[in-house]
């Protein structure tokens, strides 16, 4: 497969970290009203009901979906099932600024995970921009100041958020593997929706062992339903949309750079709500981000 970053498909690579990140934003404010386990199910299932009027077709006997329902378990369980409730189990115990220093590292993952799995060659110019973009990220968590870096401790929550990061870097490449129909392939909410039936069996089964242990709780109130709301619409349907139409079009390992602009929407967002005037630093750090992106997807 050819891959080529346009404007249009940088575009459309932008709008899952700005999501992201306000799903990070969310997740914690909302940790202590439901458990993780079971804000990611919840979450699926009302993202299922949404996407249904416009994939119902795929939960047919006849739908194409199924011959390839191994490699949809798998998509399903990277995904949706493992990604988002580790990342939510992160938020539990590891600070804003741990969890996305962790999750800052998805380029370095996204091309080991390529050149090991998947037979994917990393060029200079790949390692080159995966170490302007971390830069920038660590500049935005530094806030200009590099020596706020030094009291990084890791905690456990920063351990999940390492698995999360791998588990999507997984997600990413098999998301570029093209072995399903067309008629699944070309229809977004089908390709959605058929890695949304076993994300939500998986998510389930999470949210199970979680209640089994007696760890879950929810405490309903208008808030936590705004938040349900939100993470549904935007970081789960819109968000996916969005992130599988960009790796097929850019390739997973230029993809995995704009991940690093979660961070910096992150601040941006902090800025709005919390009435932080930007600093030149921020500045500074879109400008590498942005760097290592051109230069990574440079031929």
């Amino acid at each position: 497969m050819t891959h080529k970053l346009t404007p249009g498909t940088a575009v459309l690579l932008v709008i899952p970290p700005l999501l992201w990140a306000g799903n990070a934003v969310t997740g914690r404010l909302v940790h202590d009203l439901i458990s993780p386990a079971a804000l990611n199910f919840i979450r699926w299932v009302l993202a299922f009901f949404i996407l249904l009027p416009l994939a119902h077709g795929v939960l047919r006997k006849s739908s194409p979906l199924w011959p390839h329902w191994r490699r949809y378990a798998l998509l399903g369980l990277l995904g949706i099932g493992l990604y988002n409730a580790l990342q939510y189990m992160a938020l539990q115990t590891s600070t804003p600024i741990n969890a996305t220093l962790v999750g800052s590292s998805m380029p370095v993952w996204m091309l080991a995970v390529g050149a090991l799995f998947f037979g994917a060659a990393v060029t200079r110019r790949q390692v080159v921009g995966a170490l302007l973009s971390v830069c920038g990220v660590l500049l935005v968590l530094s806030r200009g100041e590099w020596a706020l870096l030094l009291a990084f401790r890791l905690v456990p929550g920063d351990l999940f958020m390492l698995l999360a990061t791998i588990s999507w870097a997984f997600y990413s490449w098999l998301l570029a593997r093209t072995s399903e129909p067309q008629s699944i392939r070309s229809d977004w909410a089908a390709f959605l929706m058929a890695q949304m039936v076993f994300g939500l069996a998986w998510s389930g089964s999470f949210a199970g062992v979680e209640w089994g242990t007696g760890r879950t709780h929810i405490e309903w109130g208008w808030p936590l339903v705004a938040a349900l709301v939100f993470i549904a619409v935007g970081p789960a349907v819109l968000a996916y949309r969005c992130w599988g139409v960009g790796v097929q079009r850019a390739g997973p390992a230029v993809a995995g750079f704009f991940v690093n602009l979660t961070p910096l929407f992150a601040g941006i967002l902090s800025a709005a709500f919390l009435g932080e005037t930007p600093q030149l630093f921020h500045a500074v750090a879109f400008a590498l981000i942005v760097g290592g992106i051109v230069v990574s997807s440079r031929r």
